[in-house]
């Protein structure tokens, strides 16, 4: 179930180069919004939406925070818009993150770290959280998961911030060291393709977010589709009405 409509935005920062906060007023997709799901987002002037992934969701505010990066003229609109605005939005859509007793890793991967907040808030100081950025300039949302309570390791291609190295390194030596439940993933897929290894070399429940370009975002363009398995079966899949989350052991990585 979703909801489309005009929508204020009451907060707007820019959280790094070309990386934009927005948060929205829409109580009515914020009761129904999950950790991992995403917003359809259209650009004043543009016919095809743009698929946003929904970083937090404050259900007493009514409030749904969205973290983007503009990619092409479609989001870059969507930057120009300010606070007062309102915004055509349809949320939440497609399934989100699966929550467990227990603890969680999750890592993100440049614009992937956004819904990382959503699901790692929910654990709280029974999260880690793994991020990687390109350099010390693309780091976003650090403060916020410390402000959730959870432990954060920072990485950066280039070592100008935290750790010089990639993610997978840290997630590996945390596996090694620290009981772990279940990891979440978003980001680019030959991180995915690495997190979900290593996932299954230790033995953890892995689901990952996949980035994928989406028209209608419901199921009914066939736009979206990836390659996953079941029973040993190849089946095709749409990012925007099966996930965008799926279990790790089911997506096929190699093209």
């Amino acid at each position: 179930m979703y909801k489309q409509g005009l929508y204020p935005i009451i907060r707007k920062t820019a959280s790094a180069k070309g990386i934009f906060d927005l948060t929205v007023l829409c109580p009515e997709a914020a009761e129904l919004a999950e950790a991992g799901q995403f917003a359809q987002l259209l650009a004043p002037g543009f016919f095809l939406r743009r698929p946003i992934s929904i970083c937090q969701i404050d259900k007493a505010a009514g409030t749904i925070r969205m973290v983007f990066e503009v990619r092409g003229k479609g989001t870059e609109e969507l930057s120009h818009l300010n606070v007062g605005d309102n915004i055509d939005l349809i949320a939440p859509l497609g399934h989100g993150f699966t929550k467990v007793d227990g603890k969680a890793v999750c890592v993100g991967g440049g614009i992937g770290v956004p819904p990382m907040l959503g699901i790692a808030s929910e654990y709280g100081s029974d999260a880690a959280v793994i991020t990687g950025f390109r350099n010390a300039a693309a780091v976003i949302l650090q403060e916020d998961l410390k402000a959730a309570g959870c432990e954060t390791v920072l990485c950066t291609d280039d070592g100008s911030a935290g750790i010089h190295g990639f993610v997978t390194t840290a997630l590996e030596q945390h596996l090694q060291s620290k009981k772990t439940d279940i990891i979440y993933a978003c980001g680019p897929t030959p991180m995915l393709k690495a997190v979900a290894a290593l996932a299954k070399q230790y033995g953890v429940r892995c689901e990952v977010s996949l980035e994928q370009r989406m028209a209608c975002g419901v199921g009914a363009c066939l736009g979206c589709a990836c390659r996953t398995q079941q029973e040993g079966k190849e089946v095709y899949k749409h990012v925007c009405k099966d996930g965008p989350v799926f279990n790790a052991e089911e997506v096929i990585f190699d093209g």
